[in-house]
C-alpha cells in the first residue's frame, strides 16, 4: 500500500493543490482513468492516508500537557513570547484533494454502492480535517469543494463554528452509513467501525466543549452531540467485536497493547504499523530515553498520585503519601503505573541480556520516566529503528467516550460503569468499585485538577482518561473541551526526597541509584547519579530544587514561568494568511 501511495501522490501531482486559501487554480487534467474504475478510486483514497494532519507515528503528542515536566517551556505558554507572526497551521492543500475526489467520484459505470464507500471514506477524512482545523482556530471557512483561481470564497470570511460542525456531522454520519467494510485484519485501513470511533470522539469534544464553554452560546445543543457520541461508541460496543486485551495478565497486558510490532487485534481499531523492509521505523525509544534528543519528558507526580491503590480507593486518603518516597509509592498501586512508568522490578536488555532499570536521572527530570511506547531493547535506543505498532484508535478509547457522553448526560447508569471503567479497572488488576458508578468526590482530584466539577463519575472518569489514555495525544485537547487550560501552569514535581547526600536505591534491588546534594558533590558511590538542588549553580538559578529546599518534591523549571490566559483556547490565525485576508478577522486576544 505504501508503494501505492507513492504512484497516486504522482499522478496526483497534475491536479496541483492550494497550499492557502489564495492559490493556484482548479486542475484541468483528464480524470477518467481514477474515477471510471473501483481500483481508480481505491487508488486515489489510499493516498489520504499519507494526509499531513493525521497523526501517523508519533508517540510523542502529549509533550505539551498538564502531566508532563519538559526540557524548555514551550513559546506557546510562556507570557507575551507567542502570537500571530509565530502561528502555523493555517493549510488547506490536504482539503483541496478531499474534495477534488468528491467532486468527481460520479462516474456511472462504478455502481453506486461502490461509489459512496469511497465517498465514504473520502468525508470520513474531511471531518477528520475539519475537527482538527475547529479545535485549532475556533470558526473557519467552510469549503466543499474544490476552488477556482477566481473563486470569491477564497477571500471570504470564515464561517461560524456551528455551521462547520453540522457539516462534520453530516460527513461522518455518511461515513459511516456507506464504508462498507466493517473491520481490516492488518488494522491498518479506514473501516466502518473506524469512521463510529471517530464520530464518538469528535462529537465528545463538540458536546462538551459547548457545555463547558458557556462563552459560545451553544448549551442548549451540547446533548444532541453528547448522545450522538453515546451512540456511536455503543454501535462498536454492540457489533465490532473488540475487547480488551489481556494477553499476559493485569501486570502485562495494558502495555503490550503500545509495543507489539503488529496492532493487538482484539483492542486496536486502527494502526500505524512499521515495515523495516520498507525503511517505515519510529523514533519512540530515542525521543523517550535521550537526555539530548527528546523533550526528557516526565510525569509529574500531581498527576501519578491519581492512579488509585489495587483495592480501589484513592492513593492520597493515605496521609503518609505526602513523604511516600519513590519505592514505597509504587507499591499496590494500580497495575497500569508499573507499565507506564520505570519502577519496581521493570528490566531491560542489554546485549541479550536482563539489566535492572530503575528511573534514570540523565532521562527524567521528575523520576517518573514514562516507559509506555518504549521497547526494552537498548538496540532502540539511539535512531529511528522502533518497529511497534501505533494504536490510532483503539476499544478502550471507545469505552471511555461511551462513559463520559452517559455521565454528562445524567444517565450513566452501574451498568454502564461496569462495562466500561470497571472493564478498564479491572484490567490493571484493580479489585475494588467495578460494579457500581461511585458516590463521593475524591478531594484531591477535585482540589487539584477539576475544582468546578461535583459530580464524582464525571469526576472519576476524567481520572481514568487520564491514567489509561496517557501519552496517547489526548491530553491538551481534553483540557480545551473541559476549559481546564489553567492546569498547563500547574508545578512541574517530580518524586519526594527525604533528604540531601543520601543515595536512594529506587527498586530495592539492592543497587544505589541516585542522590541529590547542593554546593560540593559528595565523594562518589559507584553507580549513583548525584543530581545538584542548589538554589544557584553558576550564578544562575538552577532549574532543578527541592520544595523545601534541602528536602521535599523535587521541583522542576520553576524558574521560567507559564501563563495561561482564555485566548489560548484558539490559535490565532497566522498573520501572514490574516494579510492575504483580512476578512478572515483575527481570535479574541490574538489582534
Amino acid at each position: 500500500m505504501k508503494k501505492q501511495y507513492l504512484w497516486i501522490l504522482l499522478c496526483l501531482m497534475a491536479f496541483a493543490s492550494c497550499e492557502t486559501l489564495d492559490q493556484e487554480p482548479e486542475s484541468t487534467a483528464t480524470k477518467t482513468a481514477v474515477f471510471s474504475t473501483e481500483s481508480g478510486l481505491k487508488l486515489y483514497t489510499n493516498s489520504f492516508y499519507s494526509m499531513s494532519f493525521l497523526p501517523k507515528s508519533s508517540t510523542t503528542g502529549d509533550a505539551m500537557s498538564d502531566y508532563l515536566a519538559v526540557r524548555a517551556v514551550e513559546t506557546f505558554l510562556q507570557p507575551g513570547a507567542y502570537g500571530a507572526n509565530l502561528s502555523t497551521g493555517w493549510d488547506w492543500k490536504d482539503l483541496r484533494n478531499i474534495n477534488y475526489f468528491l467532486e468527481n467520484n460520479n462516474d456511472p459505470k462504478v455502481p453506486a454502492a461502490v461509489r459512496n464507500n469511497y465517498s465514504g471514506i473520502a468525508r470520513y477524512y474531511r471531518a477528520y480535517f475539519y475537527l482538527e482545523k475547529i479545535k485549532r482556530f475556533g470558526d473557519v471557512p467552510w469549503i466543499g469543494k474544490p476552488l477556482a483561481i477566481d473563486d470569491p470564497a477564497l477571500y471570504g470570511a470564515r464561517n461560524k463554528r456551528e455551521l462547520v460542525m453540522d457539516s462534520v456531522l453530516a460527513d461522518i454520519n455518511f461515513a459511516c452509513e456507506n464504508i462498507t467494510a466493517g473491520n481490516d485484519p492488518s488494522r491498518t485501513t479506514v473501516t466502518r467501525n473506524v469512521a463510529y470511533a471517530l464520530k464518538s470522539r469528535l462529537c465528545l469534544f463538540e458536546g462538551t466543549f459547548r457545555k463547558y464553554h458557556t462563552e459560545l452560546g451553544l448549551q442548549a445543543s451540547a446533548n444532541s452531540w453528547l448522545n450522538d457520541a453515546a451512540v456511536s461508541a455503543k454501535f462498536i460496543m454492540d457489533n465490532g467485536g473488540y475487547s480488551l486485551n489481556t494477553a499476559g495478565g493485569p501486570g502485562n497486558s495494558y502495555r503490550q497493547v503500545f509495543i507489539s510490532t503488529v496492532p493487538v487485534a482484539t483492542e486496536v481499531i486502527q494502526s500505524s504499523i512499521s515495515d523495516l523492509t520498507l525503511n517505515v521505523l519510529h523514533d519512540a525509544n530515542w525521543w523517550w530515553t535521550s537526555g539530548t534528543y527528546g523533550a526528557k519528558a516526565s510525569f509529574t507526580r500531581t498527576f501519578i498520585n491519581t492512579y488509585l491503590k489495587l483495592d480501589g480507593t484513592p492513593f492520597t486518603s493515605d496521609p503518609a503519601y505526602r513523604t511516600m518516597v519513590f519505592k514505597d509509592e509504587v507499591k499496590n498501586r494500580d497495575l497500569r503505573l508499573k507499565q507506564t512508568i520505570r519502577s519496581g522490578d521493570y528490566k531491560r536488555v542489554s546485549g541479550g541480556v536482563q539489566v535492572a532499570a530503575p528511573p534514570l536521572f540523565s532521562y527524567t527530570f521528575t523520576g517518573y520516566q514514562p516507559i509506555k511506547w518504549t521497547l526494552d531493547d537498548t538496540y532502540y535506543d539511539a535512531g529511528s529503528l522502533n518497529n511497534n505498532a501505533i494504536a490510532l484508535y483503539r476499544y478502550a478509547e471507545v469505552l471511555l467516550n461511551y462513559a463520559e457522553a452517559k455521565a454528562e448526560l445524567g444517565t450513566l447508569t452501574d451498568a454502564d460503569w461496569a462495562m466500561t471503567v470497571g472493564k478498564l479497572r479491572e484490567r490493571g488488576g484493580i479489585t475494588g468499585g467495578l460494579l457500581s458508578k461511585p458516590t463521593q468526590v475524591d478531594p484531591y482530584l477535585a482540589t487539584n485538577y477539576f475544582p468546578g466539577i461535583n459530580d464524582a463519575s464525571i469526576l472519576e472518569i476524567r481520572r481514568e482518561r487520564g491514567i489509561e489514555l496517557s501519552l496517547e495525544g489526548f491530553r491538551f485537547s481534553d483540557l480545551l473541551r473541559w476549559k481546564r487550560g489553567q492546569l498547563m501552569e500547574q508545578e512541574w514535581n517530580g518524586f519526594y526526597v527525604p533528604s540531601l547526600a543520601t543515595p536512594m536505591d529506587l527498586n530495592e534491588d539492592g543497587v544505589l541509584d541516585v542522590a541529590f546534594y547542593q554546593g560540593t558533590a559528595p565523594t562518589a558511590v559507584p553507580g549513583v547519579t548525584y543530581v545538584n538542588v542548589s538554589p544557584t549553580v553558576g550564578g544562575r538559578t538552577n532549574s532543578q530544587l527541592l520544595k523545601n529546599g534541602s528536602s521535599g518534591e523535587l521541583i522542576w523549571m520553576k524558574e521560567i514561568p507559564r501563563k495561561w490566559d482564555d485566548k489560548m483556547y484558539y490559535y490565532p490565525i497566522p498573520q501572514v494568511d490574516l494579510q492575504r485576508n483580512p476578512a478572515l478577522g483575527q481570535n479574541a486576544g490574538w489582534q
